[in-house]
């Protein structure tokens, strides 16, 4: 998680309902712009409620321990790993955090628990306790609670969330701890072996485990099958300005966690330059708010997803920020696009994790200019 053009993360609060798995997910908004997250390098449908606030940091809860600890955390496609804080960082005390003391479930493991973030490490230690994700039960699970989230910064310091759940492939865990989804498939609960993001534009948004959601999308999903089952990568085949083919980056991945649009330097440079954007001091890149533009599209699987540049618009006390960050990730990772909230909340997100491959469809949220109170 870092901070730079503000705009970050996402987290769940749980409702749970009687035949889905639902987490509600707020969303909340920091001024500036935030960059990315990456992690390292016969049942029900379960729903989580995503909450929005403000259009730009999305976040939801879980519960650890008996009786339960309730936390905020980001559920976040872009790492495998469940860790919640058990230490307030000295530099911010609003931090719900996990005390294992006060658990009857609690059992100590003491390994020790190590991730690196685009934005830098946290750490800390393994332990087990009970953990409820919307409806899912997962009795003496085995997560990290962390002491060390200097890494993360300032978005940290100013995020509503405590801790991240991951929802990537186990080929990313950190120690090869299972994951949050391979426990929640484990317990038979889930319907079927998808989970789908619906993510607020004006309102809040949802998780929802186990199915989809038809109020949350229009038409019918395209499929694009997982191209390395790390991140929920895919296969990019082509980025097109206003129609003409750009750059050569062969890769995406599609990450909850990340708030913007995030690609290699050369391809954000173009976009900018398409749109009539010009870079601040720090980077960032300014557009007249009431510019039409240029659509940029995505051809992910043989299908094209198109944003309008209204839709990759931040605005703050008047001035328009484009919500893409340059990044320059190195082979073999990298390059690669990474399609984060901004992408996700104009197209309403399937991961088929039986299948491997994500399904998009056009959300019924809708996506417009963000607005920063």
């Amino acid at each position: 998680m870092m901070q730079t053009l503000s705009r970050v993360v996402l987290l769940l609060a749980l409702f749970p309902a009687s035949a889905i798995h639902r987490v509600s997910l707020k969303k909340k908004d920091i001024d500036g712009l935030s960059t990315f997250k990456i992690g390292r390098l016969e049942g029900s449908e379960t729903d989580v409620v995503i909450k929005d606030y403000q259009n730009s940091q999305y976040y939801g809860e879980i519960s650890v321990g008996t009786p339960p600890q309730t936390m905020t955390v980001i559920y976040d496609t872009g790492s495998s790993n469940l860790w919640v804080p058990d230490a307030k960082p000295s530099f911010f005390s609003s931090h719900s955090i996990y005390k294992s003391s006060d658990s009857s479930t609690y059992v100590a493991n003491g390994s020790t628990f190590a991730i690196e973030y685009g934005s830098g490490p946290v750490s800390g230690v393994y332990s087990r306790d009970d953990v409820s994700i919307g409806e899912f039960e997962l009795e003496n699970y085995l997560f990290a609670e962390v002491d060390d989230t200097s890494g993360l910064g300032i978005g940290y310091k100013l995020g509503k969330f405590d801790g991240i759940c991951g929802l990537a492939w186990p080929m990313i865990s950190v120690d090869g701890v299972p994951t949050p989804l391979q426990a929640m498939v484990e317990s038979g609960e889930m319907e079927e072996e998808v989970f789908a993001f619906y993510l607020g534009d004006e309102t809040d948004g949802e998780l929802l485990f186990g199915g989809v959601d038809e109020d949350h999308y229009t038409g019918d999903f395209a499929y694009v099958p997982v191209s390395q089952e790390s991140y929920w990568e895919v296969t990019l085949d082509a980025l097109l300005i206003d129609g003409v083919a750009e750059g050569n980056c062969t890769k995406a991945i599609i990450d909850s966690g990340t708030s913007l649009l995030a690609g290699p330097p050369t391809d954000v440079e173009a976009i900018a330059t398409a749109v009539g954007a010009t870079a601040n001091a720090v980077g960032e890149y300014i557009v007249d708010c009431d510019a039409t533009g240029v659509p940029v599209t995505f051809t992910l699987g043989g299908n094209e997803f198109s944003l309008e540049l209204s839709e990759m618009l931040i605005e703050s006390s008047g001035t328009c920020l484009l919500a893409i960050q340059g990044i320059d990730i190195p082979a073999p990772n990298g390059p690669l696009w990474i399609l984060g909230d901004v992408f996700m909340r104009k197209y309403y997100v399937k991961f088929d994790i039986a299948n491997a491959q994500i399904g998009i469809a056009l959300s019924t949220a809708g996506s417009s200019l963000n607005a920063l109170a």
